[in-house]
């Protein structure tokens, strides 16, 4: 493991030290005062790492909120929490804070409509684009894999209320996140369908689908698709069915 990546989560955790004690704070105050503060003064912390209206940063670790669905940010927000979800910056920062309050947090940032950045170019062969490309589209039988725009839809932008829009994400987050789902290090609520599909994708598979998802440009609406706009094609816990 590279001095870098370890520096890292070492450097964030020491930028949310101090901002994560303001947010707890005013997670208190605001239960106390009937004038709270603003939402922007509220999301202080999270805007350290994930940028002002959550556009993310050029970090590869520090991802896009803004425009994702308010119940998947909620979601996340709850995983951190109760730690299915493990990054200790993220699980400091909201131990304390209410499920109101982290409410207020993921609607925030899902009302949030920055421009989207320009895809990185491809930097592996034009071999695993493609490859990655069939499992995005369609999947691989052969492993009982389903399309990701089965779930996250032909615009990869998500759907209602918690399905997450995929464009606009790094090539390193979105290869560790299905790694991550793979290893069991990150969990959601049974039944787990990003781990049970993730079991399923050796190396090559996840590299190749971050290495495609991550040169996308995103539509001209980037929207998430209606709720039940897809009939996606495996139970998820942290879905409604």
């Amino acid at each position: 493991m590279s001095s870098r990546r370890i520096f890292r989560p070492l450097l964030a955790l020491l930028l949310l030290v101090g901002a994560s004690a303001s947010l707890s704070v005013r997670a208190a105050d605001t239960q106390n005062s009937p004038a709270p503060d603003t939402m922007q003064s509220k999301v202080a912390a999270c805007a350290a790492c994930h940028g002002a209206q959550g556009q993310g940063t050029d970090n590869d670790y520090f991802p896009r909120l803004a425009g994702k669905p308010a119940d998947y940010l909620f979601n996340q927000l709850q995983n951190f929490r109760e730690g299915r979800r493990k990054y200790p910056p993220m699980n400091y920062l909201v131990t304390y804070l209410s499920d109101d309050y982290l409410h207020q947090i993921a609607t925030y940032f899902s009302n949030q409509r920055p421009p989207y950045p320009t895809p990185s170019a491809p930097t592996v062969p034009d071999s695993v684009v493609a490859r990655g490309q069939q499992i995005v589209l369609n999947g691989d039988p052969s492993k009982n894999v389903p399309a990701c725009i089965a779930c996250h839809g032909k615009g990869l932008t998500g759907m209602q209320p918690a399905i997450p829009g995929l464009v606009g994400l790094h090539n390193d987050y979105i290869s560790a996140q299905l790694g991550a789902w793979r290893s069991g290090t990150r969990h959601a609520l049974a039944p787990d369908c990003m781990h049970e599909i993730a079991t399923r994708l050796n190396d090559a598979d996840i590299s190749a689908v971050a290495a495609w998802l991550s040169t996308q440009k995103a539509p001209q609406n980037p929207v998430p698709a209606p709720a039940g706009s897809l009939k996606t094609p495996l139970a998820c816990g942290s879905e409604p069915q």
